[in-house]
């Protein structure tokens, strides 16, 4: 049994299924602070510590995270500003999921959680304010569909049939394919992003009646980018001396980063090309660099 097909196509240039998501960049105010707690709480592994940034990854050695310091950055408010909502670590299996809920109850640490039914998910705030969620998949062909969109939903996560599904093993870090699922922005309008990241970009729309949210993705996934408006009216960008998300990164093939670069451009969004990438802003300031794929 496959899942069924859902949502809606851009009307020129389509993302691949190819795409995944690659390294997200954000700014702390205390390198040696965040270290801690991404190591401590969710796992990380260092793979580089360079004076004022630290590249976090998998067990795998993967690159997931890299923290830039900006000392006594201002911390992210609870609601009311533009950019990250969260970015989302994407755990290879159900079991996995469990091992860290055991783990957080053995540390003492908390967490929100939420059963989306394509996915299970617990949600962090680091030290600096900024969201994280990190999450599970439910097998594809236990989706569904209504009206040609996803069914999505926001309810209690259990988390005690999570727990039975480690099995009694420990965690012991991020295990090896775990990757940067998905990322979520708010947003000043869903007219404009669903015009940027949709039809310019080239992200499929699968979820467009979520109140004040829109979820976007490539190659049938639920999302890989999640957008709302739940900031609310005259939500203000982050400032430069801000803790905040600096830049997500989608990784394609090159003759498909050529192309999704030239939609943006025709939409009249031109990326910056450099270093074989292209960087492009959203019309809020948040900066997604498109890369040329290098995992297999």
């Amino acid at each position: 049994m496959t899942a069924p097909a859902f949502g809606r196509r851009p009307p020129g240039y389509r993302l691949p299924a190819a795409l995944r998501l690659g390294l997200v960049r954000l700014q702390v105010s205390d390198l040696g602070r965040s270290l801690a707690w991404y190591q401590e709480v969710l796992g990380f592994e260092l793979l580089e510590r360079t004076p004022g940034r630290a590249l976090l990854g998998s067990a795998d050695r993967v690159p997931l995270v890299e923290l830039a310091e900006l000392a006594g950055a201002r911390p992210a408010p609870r609601r009311g500003r533009l950019g990250l909502y969260h970015f989302a670590i994407l755990l290879p299996d159900r079991a996995s999921l469990g091992r860290l809920v055991g783990h957080l109850a053995q540390i003492g640490a908390a967490a929100g959680s939420a059963d989306h039914l394509v996915s299970e998910a617990l949600y962090f705030t680091d030290p600096d304010g900024l969201g994280i969620e990190v999450y599970a998949d439910r097998p594809r062909d236990t989706w569904s569909t209504r009206n040609g969109e996803l069914v999505m939903a926001t309810d209690p996560l259990d988390l005690e049939d999570l727990v039975r599904a480690a099995a009694g093993t420990l965690w012991t870090g991020l295990p090896p394919g775990t990757t940067v699922g998905h990322v979520h922005l708010h947003v000043g309008d869903l007219d404009a992003a669903n015009r940027f990241y949709h039809e310019a970009l080239g992200l499929d729309a699968v979820v467009f009646s979520y109140p004040g949210a829109l979820f976007l993705s490539a190659g049938g996934y639920h999302h890989h980018l999640g957008l709302n408006t739940w900031a609310g009216p005259g939500a203000a960008r982050p400032a430069p001396e801000d803790a905040r998300l600096l830049e997500w990164t989608i990784e394609l093939p090159a003759e498909d980063l050529d192309a999704a670069a030239a939609s943006l451009a025709e939409a009249g969004h031109a990326p910056e090309r450099a270093a074989g990438g292209a960087t492009v802003t959203d019309p809020w300031g948040t900066a997604v660099r498109l890369v040329p794929s290098t995992r297999r």
